[in-house]
């Protein structure tokens, strides 16, 4: 007879087996990521959406969602539905139901210059995040993981004559630039009746390498080659903070209300600043021929801003589990209180409204009706100011799609999330226009814990 130790440590290595694996294939695809987004230039670069695939079908709306299927890491304070199975007869906790919840994005951007014919387009795909969610006691869970926060990628180049020269000397400019930020938490959330708070710890981290490659040009005289460069990273402590408010209109449907963000945080950082004089070269770029100026260990903060977020989600669910689901919230970020080693940059507050909603048909035997499907829309400035507003919007699709358990694992249940998303930054006022169109795709594996099993 199998021991519930037993079970528990047969648990735990099918979840290793699957974490492992998971992150050997983020690993890969993360390596072989090509990005160029010369917004990614400013503030902590690209942002990347602070919710998991199932939201993000929904046109990231968050706050206010609650599932014990998902782990909704965006308000902590839906770590309250991690679900905990009773026994028939003693009526107490016996057994959980354990998420691992991981996506990856697939992404094909296409950068244009309003007034000209060319463009630029690349395909690329990222890790998108890894989360493990524990349900402790009945109205009580802890999750924990990693995802990115932002990304830095991209390599611009000018060529100009410079007419305040008397000898009319050309110069041609590289500007590159790299980096991004990460963050594993912690978090738990519980529900005291109607009322669920939660709260996630973290330590974010990251780094930002700038350089500007310089070369002018005479028919008469030589110049040598400059390149100027600043590396820093950065790491500290992070919180932030959720609550959400049921309410239940009838016996099938409720509403949902949603808090959730995070306060004005300092990141302790260092930064190293070098002026060299280099020679180009055909297999590694330029290679250093002096080192004009060197200053490292720079010591100074970047201030994180606050954002929050709020908002409702109305659902209604039958007693087969089919129904719907409608919702929308308000996202404000204050990135006017950004700073990076004290100097301010060309981002400003930036806000975004978001709406999205899901469907689930009456199961039958037929598969399709088993799919839930999802859908929503966003729209918003992007917090990137440079000389004008940044309008950014999109349109999102998605589906929910179950794995039928085996009959080695009964209690284990899969779904695979998939999201389409077609999205729009900037216009014609604009010297840059976006283009993005990303399919996410999420991995849910859950399964039951400290199972006690009985036999007749």
């Amino acid at each position: 007879m199998q021991s519930a130790k037993s079970i528990m440590f047969s648990s735990i290595k099918r979840y290793s087996a699957k974490i492992i694996c998971t992150t050997l294939l983020f690993s890969a695809f993360q390596a072989n990521a090509q990005n160029n987004s010369p917004y990614s230039r400013y503030g902590l670069g690209d942002l990347v959406p602070t919710t998991n695939v199932v939201n993000r079908a929904m046109g990231n709306i968050s706050v206010a969602y609650s599932d014990f299927l998902t782990s909704n890491f965006n308000n902590p304070a839906s770590y309250s539905s991690f679900r905990t199975f009773l026994e028939d007869k003693s009526k107490k906790p016996v057994s959980g139901r354990v998420l691992l919840d991981a996506g990856i994005n697939i992404e094909s951007r296409t950068l244009r210059n309003p007034n000209q014919p060319e463009k630029f387009s690349s395909t690329y795909a990222n890790f998108s995040y890894l989360q493990l969610g524990i349900p402790l006691r009945n109205n009580w869970g802890l999750s924990f993981g990693l995802r990115p926060v932002s990304k830095i990628k991209y390599k611009v180049s000018r060529r100009e004559l410079l007419f305040e020269n008397e000898l009319n000397d050309s110069a041609y400019t590289e500007f590159d630039g790299e980096g991004g930020t990460f963050l594993p938490t912690i978090g738990t959330g519980f529900a005291i009746k109607n009322l669920s708070l939660g709260v996630n710890m973290g330590y974010m981290f990251g780094n930002k390498e700038f350089s500007s490659t310089r070369s002018v040009f005479n028919d008469s005289a030589v110049y040598n080659t400059s390149k100027h460069s600043t590396s820093s990273s950065f790491g500290d402590l992070f919180f932030n903070a959720g609550a959400q408010y049921l309410v239940k209109l009838s016996k099938q449907t409720s509403l949902r209300l949603g808090l959730a963000g995070n306060w004005k945080q300092n990141l302790g950082a260092t930064q190293d600043i070098t002026v060299q004089t280099v020679v180009p070269n055909a297999n590694i770029g330029v290679a250093i021929q002096d080192s004009v100026y060197e200053q490292k260990g720079i010591k100074g903060d970047i201030v994180f801003p606050s954002s929050y977020t709020a908002g409702f989600v109305l659902q209604r669910t039958k007693a087969k589990g089919d129904g719907w689901l409608l919702g929308a919230e308000l996202m404000q970020s204050k990135w006017s209180e950004y700073r990076f080693f004290g100097q301010v940059d060309s981002v400003q507050d930036s806000w975004q409204f978001r709406v999205g909603g899901q469907i689930r048909p009456e199961p039958t035997r037929n598969y399709f009706s088993n799919v839930t499907y999802r859908a929503g829309f966003y729209f918003g400035p992007d917090y990137v100011n440079v000389g004008s507003d940044l309008p950014q919007y999109g349109i999102t699709f998605g589906l929910g799609l179950p794995i039928a358990p085996s009959r080695l694992s009964p209690y284990q249940y899969t779904i695979i999330n998939l999201a389409l998303e077609y999205a729009k930054r900037g216009n014609n006022d604009n010297s840059l226009k976006e283009n993005l169109f990303k399919i996410s795709l999420g991995l849910n594996f859950s399964d039951l814990w400290f199972n006690k099993r009985r036999y007749e």
